[in-house]
């Protein structure tokens, strides 16, 4: 139970951090191009609405039977997780570009600069909204992944806390530096949130058919340990492609220039 405890708290922590970061980059955007005070309006009501959604649906999802919930949540999460980790694969493998978190702060810029400026109520509407979407859709995957953690293993607030954590420690860094937090190594938390994500569904979907893990929850830690040397190797499988690709392209152009 420590061990899926701990790890639910740094999967929920991680997962909301990546999302974090990328909510915190609109937020600045549009703070800093069209005034704080409806951007931060924004990002405040957005919050508030995920939170309602967690209070509203965490009690459904406890009423239903714990083994047909562990099937259902863990499916999701071996799905969700295998997004999260097909996209860090392949970034790392170098088929898939790393996200520019400074790039995208300036289009965000561009976007907020070219948008409406009529006020009312004492608010520009335009910016609200950017803040509202960019917070409101980047923060629907914590949501989900605080429901679905929490609710399996029956602690909601344990896993809002992990998440609550991450949120509170990006704000302030954001705050402090005033710009997007384009040094954090997103593309290594994905890694281990798909990784942690996948682990998690492969144990629950199995745990609710009734079949018993050896070793209960300590099965987490071995089915986290293969997914995370399967993953690996992936990586180095596709660097190597991706060099040879490389070097046949240039022996290509080396040729063509001879």
């Amino acid at each position: 139970m420590i061990t899926s405890a701990g790890m639910l708290m740094l999967a929920a922590f991680l997962a909301s951090a990546v999302e974090a970061v990328e909510a915190l980059t609109v937020v600045l955007a549009v703070g800093v191009t069209r005034g704080w005070r409806s951007s931060l309006f924004g990002a405040g009501t957005a919050t508030l609405a995920l939170a309602a959604v967690i209070a509203a649906c965490g009690p459904a999802l406890a009423l239903m039977p714990i083994d047909t919930l562990r099937v259902l949540v863990g499916t999701l999460l071996l799905i969700f997780g295998l997004q999260w980790l097909r996209k860090a694969i392949l970034r790392a493998g170098g088929y898939r570009a790393l996200r520019d978190e400074d790039a995208l702060y300036r289009a965000e810029r561009i976007e907020a600069q070219g948008g409406e400026t009529p006020r009312r109520a004492g608010m520009d509407w335009y910016a609200f909204t950017l803040a509202f979407k960019g917070v409101f859709l980047e923060g629907l995957e914590v949501a989900f992944i605080v429901l679905t953690f929490g609710t399996s293993q029956g602690s909601i607030p344990l896993a809002a806390l992990g998440a609550g954590s991450a949120l509170v420690l990006v704000v302030v860094v954001g705050a402090l530096v005033h710009q997007p937090l384009s040094r954090v190594p997103e593309n290594a938390m994905k890694f281990a949130v798909g990784v942690m994500l996948a682990t998690f569904g492969i144990f629950w979907s199995v745990e609710g058919t009734g079949m018993v893990w050896p070793g209960a929850d300590g099965a987490i830690l071995g089915l986290l340990v293969v997914l995370t040397l399967v993953s690996l190797g992936l990586v180095a499988l596709l660097r190597r492609m991706q060099q040879a690709r490389q070097a046949l392209q240039a022996a290509n152009v080396a040729g063509m220039g001879a």
